[in-house]
């Protein structure tokens, strides 16, 4: 200072020329918050209140619309009937730079909303984010409630929110739209297998950024926008699918069985018409799910020894290559051994004479064995493999198993004789269901199908086609082992899956459970299955039902086959199929 004033600088000088530093200073200060406030709130409002608002142009154009999901329907005026749509709701969210008071605002929304209010603070208090979203899939109720606080910097833009029409037993065939991190996907089912047509393809920013990677505020930016996802028509028959889950999920309730399933299918093009599954899972409140094992679709994923329902494929082995006919006899001990295993009929009686018939009829084990040796180690392989146990039927749903029918390649006559009569290998409930369609179908093996047609956005249209996997068995073949099977449903064991007034073919199944933890079976639990056709001539369904652990009853007949003839009446009249021959 005494230098200064040596120069002639008086002390009220200085002073003087600090203020004007400092106004300077505070004048250049002034200038450039007016022109940040003129750049936020006149240049650049547009594009962040692009970003704020979901249904503004950013959001909306970058994200898109999933497709719906419909079932036929042959009382509707379109004949179908949705099962899957998107519902408006509001999505809230919040624009930090418009809030003054984030700690009022965090607790006023606090007692609204099921959200912590510290974590509503840390959301309203970003003030460099334009966008915070808060909330999905508010009700108009609750948004109305947020609305009369008016709070400053709290928006609503609208949401599509996933909602799945109530079908008992359904949840499994469709799956859900979860979380995959920050982005939704649809999961199991329809919706996680059919996710890139649903889903569409998502729309991008191009942005210019700086050398620190953050976005130049006026930059150019363009979007590409996205594609909508495509609407899918299933082949499931929204009242067909209602009356079969009301039937098993009835059925599994009353013998107290641990599960069931049922599925429907048209023999001659493979559209599955119903499939369900109890315990089943709402898939609007698929959080709320005890266990995640529900989510899986056990009529394509659990496969399981199928027990007496496979004697008609073994019996087609011996048909197809000349090696017996209905009216074969053998000798019926009661037991077959073959080594150091004795192998039982499941009743423990010895029967004497028997035909091919009374082998189904009476379900006798000897008698598959018999019928096996007949036909010949390589022709029985031959006609399991045509029927395509062991592989995947290409159903396009998520996890299905391929079964396991490897012991009968072991090169021991063991494994051939269980297989025979279905123990030892394992298959799934479809993989059954496509070969009884087949037996149905004049031989011929159909590829089940389940999404009939994909309507995309643009209006293009998709129609499934009809695929036939291979012809199994001759059209002569399969007549005479229906043939056979209809004495199944007219006799003792498939007598209540019977449908006055039509010839009704199928086969029940009581099969046996392994072990898990050493060999053997486990003598308190069994898996009763039915799986039939009708009309024998001209068959217009293939039915399986199948009855896990059920706590009242042992046997399939008094599980699976009263279910399967419940809806198989209902099927017949719902089809219009006029009746065969009298009731007496």
């Amino acid at each position: 200072m005494a230098k200064g004033l040596a120069l002639g600088m008086g002390h009220g000088d200085y002073i003087d020329k600090r203020l004007v530093v400092v106004k300077l200073v505070f004048l250049i200060g002034l200038i450039l918050v007016l022109v940040r406030l003129f750049q936020l709130q006149v240049l650049l409002h547009d594009w962040y209140e692009k970003q704020a608002a979901g249904q503004h142009d950013v959001l909306s154009e970058l994200t898109p619309i999933r497709g719906e999901i419909f079932a036929k329907d042959n009382l509707a005026v379109d004949g179908l009937a949705p099962v899957v749509i998107n519902k408006d709701s509001q999505l809230l969210y919040a624009v930090p730079a418009e809030i003054t008071a984030p700690e009022t605002v965090a607790d006023k929304l606090a007692l609204l909303l099921d959200i912590d209010k510290e974590e509503l603070l840390a959301k309203v208090s970003k003030v460099d984010d334009p966008y915070e979203p808060i909330q999905e899939f508010i009700d108009d109720s609750l948004a109305e409630e947020i609305k009369a606080l008016n709070l400053p910097g709290i928006h609503f833009t609208p949401q599509l929110q996933r909602y799945y029409v109530p079908l008992d037993g359904m949840g499994q065939a469709l799956g859900f739209l979860g979380y995959d991190g920050s982005l939704r996907v649809g999961q199991y089912g329809v919706e996680g297998a059919w996710q890139r047509e649903l889903g569409g393809k998502l729309g991008y920013l191009k942005a210019e950024k700086d050398v620190a990677g953050s976005l130049i505020a006026l930059g150019k930016r363009d979007i590409v926008r996205a594609e909508d996802g495509a609407d899918l028509i299933l082949t499931i028959d929204i009242n067909i699918e209602t009356q079969a889950c009301g039937a098993l999920t009835e059925a599994v309730k009353r013998h107290g069985a641990d599960s069931g399933s049922l599925i429907i299918m048209n023999p001659a093009t493979g559209a599955i018409l119903a499939l369900c599954n109890a315990p089943s899972f709402d898939p609007n409140n698929y959080r709320e799910a005890s266990d995640i094992g529900v989510f899986s679709n056990p009529v394509v994923s659990a496969a399981y020894e199928p027990g007496s329902v496979f004697k008609p494929i073994t019996m087609a082995a011996g048909l197809q290559y000349n090696k017996l006919t209905p009216d074969t006899t053998y000798e019926d001990e009661g037991q077959v051994k073959i080594g150091p295993d004795i192998l039982k009929n499941s009743d423990l009686e010895a029967h004497g004479t028997q035909t091919m018939t009374a082998v189904l009829e009476n379900s006798l084990n000897t008698g598959a064995i018999f019928a096996m040796r007949q036909a010949g180690a390589d022709n029985f392989k031959k006609i399991v493999e045509d029927f395509g146990f062991g592989e995947i039927s290409g159903i396009a749903l998520p996890a299905e198993a391929r079964g396991n029918i490897k012991s009968i390649y072991g090169g021991k006559e063991i494994y051939l004789a269980t297989a025979s009569f279905g123990q030892g290998i394992t298959t799934t409930p479809l993989q059954l269901l496509a070969a009884y369609g087949a037996i149905a179908n004049q031989g011929r093996l159909a590829r089940p199908y389940i999404v009939d047609e994909v309507i995309y956005a643009d209006g293009n249209k998709k129609k499934t086609e009809t695929q036939e996997v291979r012809q199994v068995l001759s059209p002569a073949t399969a007549r005479t082992l229906a043939g056979m099977m209809v004495q199944v449903v007219e006799g003792t064991h498939g007598r209540r899956a019977a449908v006055p007034g039509y010839y009704v073919a199928g086969k029940t199944g009581t099969a046996q459970v392994a072990l898990k933890d050493r060999a053997g079976y486990d003598p308190h639990i069994t898996i009763g299955t039915f799986i039939g056709f009708a009309p024998v001539d001209n068959a217009r369904f293939v039915m399986l039902v199948k009855i896990d652990n059920p706590k009242d009853v042992k046997f399939a007949e008094s599980t699976a086959a009263p279910v399967f003839g419940q809806v198989a009446k209902f099927l017949l009249n719902y089809l219009e199929v006029p009746p065969e021959r009298d009731v007496k």
